[in-house]
């Protein structure tokens, strides 16, 4: 990629003529010029806000702007190019290179020394560099040299560099309401130089608020989808009314905001377990149709009841691996779309199962203890004497069989001699009866 010095904002962001702007797709013509037109983020960028007065007064810091896409990171740092006095420039991490990125950086600081201006540099998708890629920004930022700029999709906590973090201000974008969509909706089709104001095409109010719900809290696939309706129905100079089952036709493969590979992914898994574990099974079901909904692969899904059942369940009811293991061969066998009935059935029973961490808690207890302690000797009597040898050592001595002596098996220690009396299994009040009542007297 080829660098240049910008001759004036309007090339970084160019705001095209009446003329061409119908040559751009409708979410870039819609795009909020300056803050009378951005739409949502009041929490951070209302008016007298500091990240406001920051931007209005030219003193942006660094920023890191963390948000789902459609919630405004790019136009922000557009609004910011029309209002700083540093040079701007927009920089992608997903079509160019570091090389670029140091050429660009040793521009930056030559500026600096020679002129005194700072570079604002825009990276977008900056958790597209890797963590040692990151590097290359450091110097240049801690210098100030360049104020940094950083847009992404994914938690800043694990894409970015903690040097960098600590250097920045992290501006957290929430995907849009439906009142912020409502807003862009109406402006979009009432704008008679950017949008279709000029246009005898209206949307019925249903129309609308589908269209809305295609938006999903984000404006530009909101945007995007009613030019698409607009494209199959609109005839030029012709009047038209577009309702709810054409925006429907037009828009049927509506697919959810979800991303096996980023954070979305662990958010949802997290509250459907979060959900079961605290017996609520109607936002586990919720959580799992949103999981479903998205394209979730359905095994992952019947893997973590598995986990659950185990670790969450447990000895409270035993069944409840049984039938997550059951929906596990269920999912594999059958497959979707009718496995989602097998999906909600072992997600209803394990979200009103009885609940006992017990089991994982000992585990836990237990891996400690082995791993601060060390290579504890086995107590002669458990160790197995196959050889002559071994039982002259006392391999074996005075092991009580347990189908021959349960009680003195039972009595009998089991632990290595510095554990003796330790408790790692602590039944739950939450327990089954089998194993409040039986449990801790059975031999096993």
């Amino acid at each position: 990629m080829e660098f240049f010095e910008p001759q004036s904002q309007e090339d970084l962001f160019p705001v095209q003529e009446s003329s061409d702007i119908p040559a751009a797709p409708l979410a870039e013509r819609m795009r909020p010029l300056d803050f009378d037109e951005f739409v949502g983020q009041e929490d951070v960028l209302a008016e007298g806000q500091p990240l406001r007065v920051a931007i209005e007064h030219d003193r942006v810091p660094s920023l890191i702007l963390w948000g789902p896409p459609g919630t405004g990171k790019t136009t922000l740092a557009s609004i910011i190019a029309n209002k700083t006095r540093a040079t701007f420039i927009p920089f992608s991490a997903v079509l160019s290179g570091v090389p670029e990125l140091r050429g660009l950086l040793k521009t930056a600081q030559q500026r600096r020394k020679v002129s005194g201006q700072r570079t604002l540099l825009f990276v977008d998708e900056i958790h597209r560099f890797n963590k040692a890629q990151q590097d290359a920004f450091l110097p240049y930022v801690e210098r100030g040299d360049i104020i940094l700029i950083g847009a992404t999709t994914q938690n800043p906590s694990f894409e970015v560099i903690a040097p960098l973090l600590s250097r920045s201000m992290v501006v957290v974008l929430q995907s849009l309401n439906e009142e912020a969509l409502r807003h862009i909706l109406t402006r979009a089709l009432s704008d008679t130089k950017r949008g279709f104001g000029s246009s005898r095409m209206t949307l019925t109010p249903d129309a609308q608020r589908l269209l809305i719900g295609y938006g999903n809290g984000d404006a530009r696939s909101m945007l995007t989808g009613l030019e698409f309706v607009v494209g199959q129905y609109a005839k030029p100079g012709k009047p038209i009314t577009i309702d709810q089952p054409q925006v429907e036709q037009a828009l049927k493969q509506k697919a959810l905001r979800y991303d096996r590979d980023g954070e979305e992914h662990y958010n949802l898994i997290s509250a459907f377990i979060k959900s079961m574990r605290d017996s609520d099974p109607d936002g586990a079901l919720y959580w799992l149709a949103r999981m479903l909904e998205g394209g979730e692969d359905p095994k992952f899904i019947a893997r973590r009841m598995m986990i659950f059942a185990s670790e969450d369940v447990g000895m409270a009811d035993p069944q409840g691996l049984l039938i997550a293991s059951a929906v596990f061969h269920a999912v594999e066998v059958i497959g979707l779309p009718e496995a989602q009935i097998n999906l909600a059935h072992g997600v209803t029973y394990l979200a009103t199962a009885p609940k006992s961490n017990a089991s994982y808690m000992g585990l836990l207890a237990a891996r400690k203890d082995a791993k601060e302690k060390g290579n504890l000797p086995v107590p002669l009597h458990l160790r197995n004497a196959v050889t002559s040898l071994m039982k002259d050592l006392d391999y074996g001595k005075n092991y009580r069989y347990a189908h021959d002596d349960p009680k003195g098996a039972k009595q009998q220690t089991h632990l290595p001699k510095e554990l003796e009396g330790r408790r790692y299994y602590q039944p739950t009040n939450s327990a089954s009866p089998t194993d409040e009542a039986e449990g801790l007297n059975s031999p096993w």
